[in-house]
């Protein structure tokens, strides 16, 4: 189909992207534009105006901050998978980026984008709750800053105001910590029926603190609390961490549709997060 008529902007500053934002209700930001464009031309939205961040440089550096990084809201998918700081500091960004899509998608892609979809069956939103990242916004007024679950509302629905822009991801670093993505999908492209984001720290042969995020287990990225609070102080072995993931469903509302019905994306879920948190032990 052939989107709706829109205007078009390309602003070379971030206040004026702003500015842009706030002089009209129905102006919209596009990055990548791989979340975007799809609904164009379905005609699932209708933006009276395009606010393209492109020319914004200063949105695609990752840099060191000490006890965090922090990645600029248009570094892509790819560079997420490049990038030393990242791969040092986050690597379970590095891991779930690289299993987003094609190498299209990952090229064209980028993490502030794919956050601001706020669509819960994407990889990143659930990586980024694991790692309890910050994600800075900025509007007319200012900066602000907000954690996962309260930028996370609903089903494609986030805390950014219409005149607002995630304009950064602050991931404290994790040192000593593993990692793992696991994730089930039906091709390679395809979205996830259900992922998992585990973070893992060892000591004196038990496991001191884990950290799980879910894909596309309810209508926002969830954090398993319960999975989290049984791996914690259990013997980093197989089968304690899969003990602990069989609780991982605890609280969550995950989805019922075409792919797969709910009790289905439960036990995914359960066996996908015992695997996830051995992987990120070490011990697989």
């Amino acid at each position: 189909m052939i989107p709706a008529q829109f205007d078009y902007v390309k602003p070379s500053s971030l206040e004026e992207a702003v500015r842009a934002l706030a002089s009209d209700e129905d102006a919209k930001v596009i990055a990548g534009g791989q979340s975007l464009l799809p609904l164009l031309r379905l005609r699932f939205a209708y933006p009276s105006v395009l606010v393209d961040l492109a020319g914004l440089d200063a949105l695609r550096s990752v840099t060191d901050n000490g006890s965090s990084i922090e990645i600029g809201a248009l570094v892509t998918h790819y560079e997420l998978t490049r990038d030393p700081l990242i791969a040092a500091h986050a690597g379970l960004l590095t891991e779930a980026a690289g299993t987003i899509a094609d190498p299209a998608v990952r090229h064209r892609g980028t993490i502030g984008g794919a956050l601001s979809h706020g669509d819960a069956a994407g990889d990143l939103p659930a990586v980024v709750t694991a790692l309890d990242a910050d994600l800075v916004i900025t509007g007319p007024s200012g900066s602000r800053v907000l954690k996962p679950g309260d930028f996370f509302s609903d089903y494609l629905t986030t805390a950014l105001a219409p005149d607002e822009i995630l304009t950064a991801i602050r991931v404290p670093k994790l040192s000593g910590w593993g990692y793992a993505y696991e994730k089930f999908n039906v091709t390679a492209q395809a979205w996830a029926i259900v992922g998992v984001a585990a973070a893992v720290r060892r000591e004196n042969g038990q496991v001191a603190e884990a950290r799980v995020g879910l894909t596309n287990m309810g209508s926002v990225p969830v954090r398993a609390s319960a999975a989290e609070a049984a791996a914690a102080g259990a013997d980093a072995s197989p089968a304690a961490l899969a003990a602990a993931g069989a609780r991982a469903d605890e609280g969550t509302n995950p989805p019922e549709d075409l792919r797969a019905a709910a009790d289905y994306r439960r036990h995914l879920a359960r066996v996908l997060t015992g695997r996830a948190l051995t992987a990120a032990a070490g011990l697989s």
